[in-house]
């Protein structure tokens, strides 16, 4: 075995380190509750959207929100037309701190950046790992939506 891993595990270990970097920037969010306010924040209102773009299961999404909602970060709310469903929204203090979190974030990120050899184009170019992220996701997803139709008997 090779003593020097390929680029392609050389950035799986450093995104895995600068995970830790970031998950050290705020005493008060960690980075799963991160994770959750930064979805609502994008748009995913719905629970059941945050869990599928988070991809975390129904108990992991409840938890995180029941102590998002302890502590007054976010409240629940009722979806129109869709009684099963709960809407989720970021409360002014959920705001705040998402907004502290995040520039602690970029600021660190922005540190690690300009100690390599061209920062900004390495944060130009992680920036499109969520829309990849995104893609990758709903091909999934449709991929999946197709298996279990095609697997589903007529009627």
């Amino acid at each position: 075995m090779s003593s020097t891993p390929d680029p392609a595990a050389r950035a799986v270990r450093a995104l895995a380190r600068a995970s830790r970097v970031l998950e050290r920037s705020s005493a008060e969010l960690n980075l799963a509750h991160y994770r959750v306010l930064s979805a609502i924040a994008s748009g995913d209102e719905r629970a059941s959207r945050v869990a599928q773009r988070l991809a975390l299961g129904r108990p992991a999404i409840s938890s995180a929100v029941d102590a998002l909602s302890k502590r007054g970060l976010l409240v629940r709310g009722e979806v129109d037309g869709d009684q099963r469903a709960t809407a989720l929204s970021l409360t002014g203090a959920g705001e705040a701190l998402l907004a502290r979190t995040e520039a602690e974030m970029a600021r660190r990120l922005t540190g690690l950046a300009a100690r390599t050899p061209d920062g900004e184009r390495l944060l130009e170019t992680l920036a499109w790992l969520g829309p990849a992220i995104d893609e990758a996701m709903a091909e999934k997803a449709g991929s999946e939506k197709s298996r279990s139709q095609t697997m589903t008997p007529p009627r």
